[in-house]
């Protein structure tokens, strides 16, 4: 029989039971880090709780947009540069555009009767917002009946969009039927989001089981809404639709004419379409599609209605289509679906030799070890094959060892590996392995050697980046400073793109300065940095060691700075398009709680590239949305660390670096002899200035105490009724976190970079880590933290510090 491909190969297609086996081609796998970080009191948070002022908290990116590419640094924009202090939320600026050729106030569109209608329906609607926020995030009697008492005593467009709020939560909580009425009301009292109110009433009649009631409000949608954010979802909605009213060719008179244009690629379109085909009896078309889903969007909602339709197509799916289906869900990260596809795989197939078995069976066990639900005695009772899946065998041998604690017979099977099997992926997965581990032993030399190992065999591997600087990093200290340089410059080279760039050149510096006395190319990789990376961590302390070696005599740069990325100068302007249509849609559907849609509609604008992420951040920020303004501008993927404060209008960095509840703050930093913009950059990193974010680690608020933590501090300052719930009171929590913060600094001999590092991974790892005591300086111990998240946490809040600094007092 035809052999099955290991985890990450491309399959090939089984032949015939008693086959002979062919190879399979190997691809790539998308790699995870092995290393286990010790947890400590206060994590990444996850809202569960949200209050009337703030959204939900969506995610923990530390996020200043693309970081990939830089720029140097340039002369052209005007100074922007103001300072702004002592206001609660801040200002969004005062018109200034940076970049060639951005919008200015002389290019801005002119009224029209479409932009006076929707900026009448904005301001008829105004009052709206807080409450269809609040029916949005809870969907409470109370929250329906204030917005359905809104609709009911005012006129026009401001009833239409309480209306649109109304549906929307009605569709939340599946009362589709209620959704089509509010919907339909919506269109009856306004025209300002028409298209909002005819799709969605179609859609919540497609959901309802009314299709018929869907086919005319879609039938000429995008001749009616040209334009639309719904111009490119309307014909499949309405292909399903006619599906769902039992009319195949009227959903293939919408679809085909489509087939070969961009809409046509989203695979909804692909799996209206075969449902289409599947109906009118072209049984081949369908099922071509259908397979293109399930195994070219596997991740995909759609491509589990694809596999069930197959099954009732009596088109099942090969072995090799299931195994390709389980490897791509082994390569999400999914490791629960692919084991139990591969066992199920294992125990169904007809076409499968013992072998084929075998290897499935081993498959199955690297995803329960993922799972951390596998014991040595199962490994050591798997099969004995001779294919790469014994060499995964190896590696699942490997890691058990390493769970063990035992090295040596670690060691060992890494070793058996190299030498059998020396192009497997495992080899890759067991190097990678193997020096995270020793790095977290802090037995540099071995670490050393199994991640130059890993880029020697593996250079185009996506561990090789960081496995080459970490390599790099030990060599500088173990003092093996002609390795560490080498080594430096090479990564600087070999992965221009990588994020570890910026830590190449700051220690290439030292290395220049401390080592070999080369002051002047020291100065040129400080330069660089401040120049290419002006905002991140290690410009901030290169600038440290300019000021200090002042003007040398000036050398021509090393050959490896050439290989430093240039990022393409963004054209910015915090000066907004009032007449846009799109833009004051979306404000529009910020009255009715259409956050989701907010984006979208700003992106159609062709100019939107220009002040886009500024006006989605904008509007969240003057409703007192703090935390989703700040998620805006992270998704920007404005280049903001390579750009400098003046360089970028002022607004941006005010939504960026955000200072809400800034007196309670300041006031709490200062009685505490805490940096104000140190609190502030700790609640960026922490909770995004969510005051409802509570993390995994069950830590809550703006600064993530426990509640162990909040009860022990409030009762020293004589609180006796302390309960967890205090915490989300911005007041309270900032109160009890400033203390805490200034405990946990004291207790560090006044050292923030230790605090830090222990409010983000606990205290033991932190004495364990200093107890080395052999390091240079601060800036040392931090790069040598062997935890990436807590090492990537110290410097971001120093980092951010810094900006704070420099965009709210001019330094």
């Amino acid at each position: 029989m035809k052999r099955l491909g290991s985890i990450g190969v491309v399959v090939m297609a089984l032949c015939s039971a008693l086959s002979t086996a062919v190879a399979s081609a190997q691809t790539a796998v998308p790699k995870s880090s092995t290393t286990t970080a010790s947890k400590g009191k206060k994590k990444t948070t996850v809202a569960t709780k949200e209050p009337s002022k703030t959204s939900r908290k969506q995610g923990a990116a530390a996020g200043y947009g693309s970081a990939e590419t830089h720029r140097p640094s340039t002369g052209h924009s005007p100074s922007h540069h103001r300072s702004v202090q002592g206001s609660e939320s801040a200002s969004t600026g005062s018109g200034h555009v940076h970049g060639h050729g951005a919008a200015s106030k002389g290019h801005l569109p002119q009224p029209t009767a479409e932009s006076r209608r929707l900026n009448s329906a904005f301001i008829a609607s105004a009052k709206l917002r807080p409450m269809a926020q609040q029916l949005v995030t809870d969907r409470s009697p109370a929250a329906y009946a204030g917005v359905l008492a809104y609709a009911a005593s005012h006129p026009g467009e401001a009833a239409a969009s309480a209306e649109l709020a109304i549906g929307h939560a009605y569709m939340l909580d599946r009362r589709y039927a209620d959704a089509e009425n509010a919907f339909r009301q919506a269109s009856i009292h306004g025209v300002a989001l028409g298209d909002y109110a005819n799709y969605l009433e179609a859609q919540a009649a497609v959901e309802g089981n009314r299709p018929q009631a869907a086919i005319p409000l879609l039938a000429q949608f995008p001749d009616h809404y040209p334009n639309s954010v719904f111009d490119g979802s309307a014909p499949i909605l309405l292909a399903n639709a006619y599906l769902a009213s039992n009319d195949a060719n009227g959903a293939l008179r919408v679809l085909q004419p489509l087939v070969g244009r961009p809409a046509a690629n989203q695979v909804d379109f692909r799996l209206a379409l075969a449902k289409a085909y599947q109906v009118s009896g072209d049984a081949q078309k369908s099922a071509s599609l259908y397979r293109g889903i399930y195994l070219g969007d596997p991740l995909s909602p759609e491509a589990a209605a694809a596999k069930s339709q197959l099954l009732l197509m009596n088109a099942p799916l090969s072995a090799a289509e299931r195994k390709q289906h389980a490897d791509a869900m082994f390569n999400a990260k999914q490791y629960s679906i692919a084991g139990d596809e591969y066992r199920a795989l294992q125990h169904s197939s007809n076409e499968l030799s013992q072998s084929d078995r075998d290897a499935l069976q081993i498959y199955a066990a690297v995803c329960d070890l993922r799972l951390k639900n596998l014991s040595r005695q199962e490994v050591e009772h798997l099969p004995v094959t001779g294919d790469d899946s014994a060499a995964l065998k190896m590696y699942l041998q490997s890691e058990l060892a390493r769970n063990l604690g035992n090295a040596d017979q670690h060691d060992a099977f890494v070793q058996e590996l190299m030498t059998q099997y020396p192009h497997s992926r495992w080899l890759e997965e067991a190097l990678y392995s193997g020096g995270n581990m020793y790095l977290i032993r802090q037995d540099d030399a071995k670490a050393i050697d199994d991640y130059l190992a890993l880029v020697q065999h593996f250079p185009n591997s996506v561990y090789a980046p960081g496995s080459h600087w970490h390599a790099a990093w030990l060599s500088y200290r173990q003092r093996r400073y002609p390795d560490a340089a080498r080594l430096m410059d090479e990564q600087i080279t070999q992965y221009p793109a990588g994020g570890q760039v910026p830590g190449a050149l700051y220690w290439r510096a030292r290395l220049y300065e401390d080592v070999e006395h080369n002051y002047g190319q020291a100065l040129n990789y400080y330069n660089q940095l401040n120049t290419s990376y002006v905002n991140s961590y290690y410009a901030i302390i290169a600038r440290e060691r300019i000021a200090q070696l002042g003007t040398r005599p000036a050398v021509a740069p090393a050959p490896a700075l050439a290989a430093v990325p240039v990022v393409n100068d963004p054209e910015l302007t915090d000066v907004l398009p009032e007449n846009d249509p799109h833009l004051i849609k979306a404000r529009l559907l910020a009255n009715a709680a259409l956050n989701e849609y907010i984006r979208p509609e700003i992106q159609l604008s062709e100019t939107s590239s220009q002040w886009g992420a500024f006006a989605e951040a904008q509007i969240y920020q003057s409703f007192g949305e703090d935390s989703r303004a700040l998620q805006a501008m992270k998704r920007s993927k404005i280049p903001f660390l390579s750009l400098q404060v003046k360089d970028v209008p002022m607004a941006y960095w005010q939504l960026l670096l955000p200072r809400p509840y800034w007196t309670t703050l300041e006031s709490d930093a200062r009685a505490n002899g805490v940096d104000p913009y140190l609190v502030a950059a700790l609640i960026r990193q922490e909770s995004e200035f969510n005051p409802g974010a509570v993390s995994r680690a069950n830590a809550y608020g703006l600064m993530q105490l426990l509640p162990s933590v909040g009860k022990e501090i409030a009762k020293k300052d004589g609180q006796h009724h302390f309960k967890t719930n205090d915490l989300l009171d911005p007041i309270i929590n900032l109160q009890l976190g400033t203390q805490d913060l200034r405990k946990s600094i004291d207790h560090y001999g006044g050292q923030v970079d230790y605090a830090l590092a222990a409010y983000n991974a606990g205290d033991s790892p932190v004495h364990q880590w200093m107890a080395s005591n052999n390091y240079k300086d601060i800036a040392e111990w931090v790069e040598s933290i062997p935890y990436t998240e807590t090492r990537d946490y110290v410097q971001a809040i120093v980092r951010n510090r810094e900006l704070y600094r420099a965009v709210y007092e001019g330094h």
